[in-house]
């Protein structure tokens, strides 16, 4: 039994299939079979029961927790040396939600390669909620997300604040509300969004941030089924949609930002949803007997570059 093999057993006991944990792994599904094959006869024991999908015996089952707690502390051992010889080499993987992702990593990602150049950087795109278990499983090193604000065996550190606003474009909410328009705007610039029970929206899916939030003020004014004329998980589609006046738009305000010009901005009414909109984004990494040196260097990469407003 060697590392190849506790890395290979791992892979293949979160997968509980042949042919995706092989792909996983970079190599031929033979060759993974072969692995698995000696270590049960080395052990003297069965680990996977052989039907689709695979199911790890109880054997199988104590080899896994032995096989994680290898795994993680060869990787802290070859982490902390790399650290020690000042020669930082290896993969440091990323995860964050798709629109964060590229509007935050691409120029963070460039400072961090002139410092580290022989460390690679993989990324990850998921929902929040998958970050966290992805992070939990050692999946990937650091997550980028809204995290809860604590997490057993997860180190969390704050970011900066996002808020999540509402948008609609100035001719559509003059023929939405008609003759109530101005009445309508300032009861929205008060913070009263009762008559959102009336307005064609776009919204993002129950599972984020800004879908989740849009639903939470609309509840508020009894508004349990709101006139939905589309929904995504990609807050940018949702934006441009609203931008051409199909519906208001509950929207991340830094992804308004980076994405709409001046001219475009002036073209919408913007709604502040006050505190309750307001959320905090963290960087996530495992709690590790060892804390690999490249992490701290990426969370600086972006405290260098500054914060998005």
């Amino acid at each position: 039994m060697n590392f190849s093999s506790m890395e290979y057993f791992n892979i293949l006991a979160q997968e509980l299939n042949f042919t995706r944990a092989a792909e996983r792994l970079h190599i031929t599904q033979q060759s993974l079979s072969a692995h698995i094959a000696g270590m049960e006869k080395e052990l003297g024991c069965q680990l996977f029961v052989r039907h689709i999908p695979l199911e790890l015996t109880y054997a199988g089952e104590v080899m896994l927790r032995y096989a994680a707690d290898f795994q993680k502390d060869h990787e802290n051992l070859l982490r902390e040396f790399s650290d020690i010889s000042q020669n930082q080499k290896g993969i440091l993987r990323v995860g964050t939600s798709t629109t964060r992702g590229q509007i935050l990593l691409p120029e963070t990602i460039i400072l961090f390669q002139k410092k580290h150049p022989n460390i690679q950087v993989d990324m990850m795109e998921a929902s929040n909620d998958k970050l966290l278990q992805e992070l939990l499983k050692g999946t990937i090193d650091i997550g980028i997300a809204d995290f809860p604000k604590s997490q057993s065996g997860i180190v969390l550190q704050d970011f900066y604040y996002e808020e999540v606003i509402l948008l609609m474009e100035k001719e559509f909410f003059t023929l939405t509300f008609g003759k109530d328009s101005e009445k309508c705007r300032q009861q929205f610039a008060r913070g009263d969004f009762s008559a959102l029970k009336d307005c064609p929206l776009v919204l993002g899916g129950r599972g984020t941030v800004d879908g989740r939030i849009g639903l939470e003020v609309m509840k508020q004014y009894g508004i349990d089924k709101p006139i939905t004329l589309a929904t995504s998980n990609n807050s940018v589609i949702l934006l441009k949609l609203a931008l051409q006046g199909l519906g208001g738009c509950f929207c991340p305000n830094y992804i308004v930002q980076a994405t709409l010009t001046e001219k475009q901005k002036e073209s919408m009414l913007i709604f502040s949803l006050g505190e309750r909109a307001r959320y905090p984004i963290r960087f996530g990494y495992k709690e590790s007997s060892y804390k690999w040196s490249v992490i701290e260097d990426f969370i600086g990469c972006f405290q260098n570059k500054g914060f998005p407003e």
